[in-house]
């Protein structure tokens, strides 16, 4: 269980003082969170070339002290809390960036000279601008939800020459958003070394909340990714979810729900991590959110991965998929987001979306792959298209003299047309009655 603390999010939704955001100590006190992201790190290089960091209603007044020149606090108290979540077996890292930070690179040297500042102020090295004082860091955690990728690749492989030189162990995560590949973070990913990465399901049509559709829920491309392309294979997976549901505008789910798909998704995918949530006001104010999620996790049992059996129907290259249809290929059972031909691929747009890793040969009778319907010849079972009838994917229509295929949901695209939603299954003679209704929608348009 990874949960941020820093930014007050309950606070800045809520006018009730007593569930503010309370110290970091506070909320390391049981076993509910394991990783404590402190965040925010919102400004690479302001005043005296220094960076600053912002924690909401910790060490964030107008009296403040800081470090002359600069807008470093001097937050001493957080350092000393920081040290008592470690003497509890937390991890505590720095987070850089957030939805409002000024952050970002205009060259690798100026993210290799922040590199150098974070180990030094933050991490395992020297400076006499130390915000916490003497507490080291267990690491950085990268939420850049905005700019280019410039410079982050830089930025990790320069401080992992501090970190892999040094006796302590450090841990590099990143939050991207859902939506694969990640915006401001994807061609980071691909290329430097991470060690969790809290995937935010929120937010996005991707998230918790359509866990159930196929052609949303994607952890299945995260699975892919951490094992082959990350150059960490054993690079972990988190769900990043809401803590409460003003923590998030859409992906809030019931503490039963989260725990069942976080529970599925374990046994899915090798490559699943934990859970991440936003964050620890909204999860302590929301009837400690967290460690009733870690306890239901903790009874549901198990460690480690074991491979699922391939037990779809081996996937027939020629053949035509109704939506919702699953195949097994490629060490993953694959599900058809909607009408679907083509070999299954992980891409973002693709026909097929992976729920779930497996292994071993999976069926290969001919008689278990799904029925695609008439594909040409005669389709007089088969009614007319009508430009007022919703389709969804799978669903078949004759239309000048042709069979056609949805590929999705559609209303009102004609078959054949600029839309590109239909799939052409071959010329086929209707009935009669067929091509009254043809030759009767046609007058009507």
């Amino acid at each position: 269980m990874s949960v941020y603390w820093g930014q007050n999010s309950y606070g800045a939704t809520h006018s009730d003082v007593a569930n503010f955001q309370k110290p970091l100590a506070f909320y390391c006190q049981d076993d509910a969170i394991d990783v404590v992201p402190v965040a925010f790190l919102d400004v690479f290089f302001g005043p005296g070339n220094v960076p600053s960091i912002n924690l909401a209603n910790t060490c964030n007044s107008a009296d403040n002290a800081t470090f002359a020149g600069t807008n470093l606090p001097i937050c001493t108290s957080v350092g000393t809390d920081i040290k008592a979540c470690q003497a509890k077996g937390k991890i505590v890292t720095l987070s850089l960036g957030g939805a409002g930070g000024s952050v970002g690179f205009s060259s690798d040297s100026q993210a290799q000279t922040l590199a150098d500042t974070i180990w030094n102020i933050f991490l395992g090295g020297s400076s006499p601008t130390r915000p916490f004082g003497d507490a080291v860091l267990d690491g950085v955690d990268l939420d850049i939800e905005g700019g280019s990728g410039t410079g982050y690749v830089a930025f990790i492989n320069r401080l992992r020459t501090h970190t892999d030189a040094a006796s302590k162990k450090y841990y590099f995560t990143a939050a991207p958003q859902c939506p694969f590949p990640d915006a401001s973070l994807g061609s980071v990913l691909d290329a430097a070394s991470f060690d969790a990465v809290y995937v935010q399901f929120y937010n996005n049509v991707c998230g918790l909340q359509n866990f159930n559709l196929a052609q949303d829920w994607n952890f299945g491309l995260w699975d892919f990714w951490a094992r082959n392309t990350s150059p960490n294979k054993d690079v972990k997976i988190y769900i990043g979810a809401p803590a409460s549901s003003t923590a998030a505008g859409t992906g809030y789910q019931t503490i039963d729900t989260l725990t069942n798909i976080a529970v599925t998704m374990r046994k899915s995918f090798p490559s699943f991590g934990g859970v991440m949530m936003w964050d620890a006001s909204q999860a302590f104010a929301n009837s400690r959110y967290d460690l009733a999620v870690k306890n239901a996790l903790s009874a549901a049992g198990g460690t480690g991965f074991t491979f699922p059996a391939c037990s779809a129907p081996a996937f027939m290259s020629g053949t035509n998929y109704q939506g919702g249809s699953k195949v097994s290929f490629g060490g993953y059972i694959w599900q058809a987001k909607f009408f679907a031909s083509s070999t299954p691929v992980n891409t973002p747009n693709g026909e097929w979306s992976a729920i779930s890793a497996c292994t071993g040969s999976p069926p290969t009778s001919s008689s278990s792959a799904p029925p695609s319907g008439p594909t040409g010849g005669s389709c007089a079972s088969v009614a007319a298209w009508s430009s007022t009838s919703v389709y969804t994917g799978g669903q078949q229509v004759a239309y000048g003299g042709h069979l056609w295929t949805a590929k999705w949901w559609t209303q009102g695209d004609t078959p054949g047309g600029s839309a590109g939603v239909w799939t052409d299954n071959g010329a086929c003679s209707a009935n009669k009655v067929q091509k009254q209704e043809s030759e009767g929608m046609r007058l009507l348009q």
